[in-house]
């Protein structure tokens, strides 16, 4: 079924959706707890929308990632795709706690692939490659983002300006604000039905 198009595909927005929708995954690594269960509700109905099955793509840090791997990983057919800055060891030192390095390591297991980003110089570079190759590797983009400018290189800003950029469709869900007439996310170059 590889680049074959579901059938609701809106020929006229030039996007093609592929039939095994691959989706990238940027967000912060602290997500409000008031908020989680609509978060929650918010993920399921973006990859709801997307269809069955599909593939997430996402370096499974803290926050975001984990959070829409968990509820990709739910659906019928869907499978993990892990892109790491570094080696997994080196990488779970930066998880500050023993229960969630244990869910790293829980989600390395369920991945049907794990992509290791070549060395680099620097912590900083290896995450913004990281970052720039989970969008490579996505058909779209799952942000879970407060729309505030990077705090670091690589961070959820960068990786969203590089899909708008590139022309890659953009579910932006909006943490800790509300987006345009209060909505919690805005969809940008979105193909699938709204």
């Amino acid at each position: 079924m590889t680049g074959a198009l579901r059938p609701w595909a809106d020929r006229s927005t030039r996007l093609l959706c592929p039939a095994v929708v691959r989706v990238g995954v940027s967000g912060h690594r602290l997500l409000p707890n008031e908020s989680k269960a609509e978060l929650v509700a918010i993920v399921d109905a973006v990859l709801a929308e997307l269809g069955d099955p599909g593939t997430v793509v996402s370096s499974v840090a803290e926050g975001a990632d984990r959070l829409v791997a968990w509820r990709a990983l739910r659906r019928p057919g869907w499978e993990l795709l892990v892109v790491l800055p570094m080696a997994p060891d080196d990488y779970a030192a930066d998880f500050g706690t023993a229960v969630s390095r244990d869910e790293f390591m829980r989600l390395l297991d369920a991945a049907s692939e794990i992509d290791q980003v070549p060395d680099q110089p620097d912590r900083a570079t290896a995450y913004l490659a990281a970052g720039l190759r989970v969008l490579e590797r996505s058909d779209v983009l799952i942000a879970l983002w407060d729309g505030e400018p990077a705090r670091g290189r690589g961070g959820t800003a960068d990786i969203v300006a590089r899909a708008r950029a590139g022309g890659r469709p953009v579910a932006w869900i909006h943490v800790g604000t509300e987006g345009p007439a209060g909505t919690k996310v805005t969809k940008e170059r979105w193909p699938w039905p709204v």
